[in-house]
């Protein structure tokens, strides 16, 4: 039996938008915060996506309260870009150097206030492949095979990186923890018990 404690990032669900622009770093405080301020010594850490970026940073600089590590189509490397990555990104800087608007964002981005557009830039740019080898405790990597996006060679990337780590592949998207739910579940119990 465990306690499972589930939390809402700063800018996230219900909870409020930090006072200035957060990083990864930033948000692994707040877990370790949380974890002080409801007395939890160590733990098991599963992370989706995002979630998934702060488990490694918890577990890269903050061995000694990571007891295990679920990353679940998790973000945090550097995704390969193409072209049309490149001349999008290169006309909108020189949209903006020429003080024009620039291109326009997703309509996610284009939603979020300044504090939190700031927040996403430094929270997407930040690539955590340098801390693969820095994280020591058992790990286990879940992925959806048909994960647009964050593709499964991420997956593999993340289980090379990460010393000892398994990998896990599960049926469905990047949402592969409900599209698989029952394989999903039962190899956590697993590997965590």
């Amino acid at each position: 039996m465990h306690r499972v404690t589930v939390l809402d990032f700063a800018g996230f669900g219900e909870s409020e938008e930090p006072a200035e622009p957060y990083g990864v770093p930033d948000y692994a405080s707040d877990v370790i915060s949380l974890l002080g301020i409801i007395g939890i010594k160590d733990a098991h850490f599963v992370g989706h996506s995002f979630g998934g970026r702060v488990c490694l940073e918890l577990a890269a600089k903050f061995p000694h309260i990571v007891r295990s590590v679920a990353l679940v189509d998790s973000a945090g490397l550097k995704p390969r870009r193409g072209l049309k990555y490149y001349v999008k990104v290169g006309t909108h800087k020189l949209l903006r150097r020429l003080g024009l608007k620039g291109l326009k964002g997703s309509s996610d981005y284009r939603t979020l206030s300044q504090v939190m557009r700031e927040t996403f830039k430094k929270v997407v740019n930040y690539d955590q492949t340098p801390l693969l080898d820095s994280v020591r405790c058992p790990a286990a990597v879940f992925w959806g095979k048909d994960d647009g996006e964050t593709p499964p060679y991420m997956a593999r990337k993340l289980n090379d990186g990460i010393r000892g780590s398994y990998l896990f592949w599960l049926d469905g998207g990047h949402f592969s923890y409900v599209d698989d739910s029952a394989k999903f579940i039962a190899i956590l119990r697993a590997f965590i018990g």
